[in-house]
């Protein structure tokens, strides 16, 4: 496994857990951290610096200068450590994880060792916001032929990745942290008639658009009494926009930045209405966390991600416009006013599409996916 240091990827590799796969995880970044989460994994961390020695911290603080000049000496190369490792292990599989930061800067490490299969795993706007980027598309057009299976949380990244050279096997479409444990999330459910929170990701940034969602709840503020609105993951471009609006004087309105992902799941559990918006995504992790807790979903639609799970009008509403403040205003409108088609939505959801997103079973069938690899490989393919 080449990955950074991610939740979605602790949850994705816990999958193989007493699957009778010998596991190994190399930090791409190195962030010097072992996780208990993932204990039955060789865990490659601690590799990038040779000497980590007494001060390295406060010299970097002080004099970055110098830093850098005894980095180029203290520090191994990515490359280098990669080819020593797979001549170390002979894995019969690499898994790399997201385009950019695990797959396309070590293809040179892999056409050195053509007999082990390589199977990628597609994330979010890893395909999607680069495609029309030109030095980030000449990268992914040189790697994706390279790559013998893919895995991706959408089908749209299956046809991004077949229309720039991808030819090999796709395995699925499969939730990138792996599916949910209704065991521990299904008491957080409140009823729907006892639900009274319009719950938005506070994203805003390169491809977030939280902004436009507060917007269009000011605009309706009067027609929402009696409901409160909650904002979670705000960083700093939030609360900086709140402070210069009437918003941060909106009593029905409380905004948090990083939340443990256990409170995430118990607002969504608490929620009436979850709106996430963005200009680049795949599926998002937090519309399925929605989905499976009973909040109806608005959702932005880039490249048609989204529409693969919601039918808009059917079991929740697609942003059209993710920077359109009366489109949102007059979706969240719709959503609060059409009540039978909002109840009969959820009601869809948690019948129809929460029982394909148990952990159980999405893992019974992702391991399915690597004995089907392990198979291949015994007869020769």
């Amino acid at each position: 496994m080449l990955s950074i240091f991610a939740p979605h990827f602790f949850n994705w590799t816990q999958q193989l857990k007493n699957s009778g796969h010998e596991v190994y995880w190399l930090d791409i970044f190195d962030s010097d951290t072992r996780v208990p989460q993932i204990d039955f994994v060789h865990q490659i961390t601690g590799w990038r610096y040779r000497w980590d020695f007494p001060g390295r911290y406060s010299l970097k603080r002080k004099a970055p200068t110098v830093t850098r000049v005894i980095n180029k000496l203290n520090e191994r190369d990515l490359d280098k450590f990669l080819n020593e490792k797979l001549l170390e292990i002979q894995p019969d599989v690499v898994h790399s994880f997201v385009m950019y930061l695990a797959t396309a800067t070590v293809r040179e490490v892999m056409q050195r060792h053509p007999n082990i299969k390589w199977i990628y795993s597609s994330w979010g706007s890893d395909l999607y916001y680069y495609r029309n980027k030109e030095m980030e598309v000449q990268e992914m057009r040189r790697t994706l032929p390279e790559l013998h299976y893919m895995f991706a949380d959408c089908r749209r990244d299956y046809q991004i990745a077949v229309e720039n050279g991808f030819s090999g096997e796709f395995l699925g479409v499969f939730p990138g942290g792996g599916g949910f444990d209704f065991s521990a999330t299904d008491r957080l459910m409140k009823p729907l008639a006892s639900r009274n929170i319009i719950l938005v990701k506070g994203y805003q940034g390169l491809h977030g658009r939280c902004i436009p969602v507060l917007k269009a709840l000011w605009e309706l503020r009067e027609s929402l009494k009696g409901l409160e609105v909650k904002v979670f993951g705000a960083g700093d471009e939030v609360f900086n926009y709140m402070e210069m609006n009437p918003l941060k004087h909106w009593e029905r309105l409380e905004v948090f930045g990083t939340l443990p992902h256990s409170e995430v799941m118990k607002l969504m559990g608490e929620a009436l209405i979850y709106i996430g918006n963005s200009l680049s995504d795949g599926t998002p992790n937090t519309l399925l966390e929605a989905i499976v807790m009973g909040a109806f979903p608005l959702q932005s639609n880039p490249g048609g991600a989204t529409a693969e799970w919601i039918q808009h009008g059917k079991n929740g509403l697609l942003i059209g416009n993710s920077e359109d403040e009366d489109e949102i205003a007059g979706l969240i409108a719709k959503a609060l006013s059409e009540k039978e088609t909002f109840h009969k939505g959820v009601e869809y959801n948690l019948r129809e599409i929460k029982p394909n997103l148990e952990r159980e079973l999405v893992k019974k069938k992702v391991l399915e996916k690597y004995c089907y690899i392990e198979q291949n490989l015994k007869s020769g393919n």
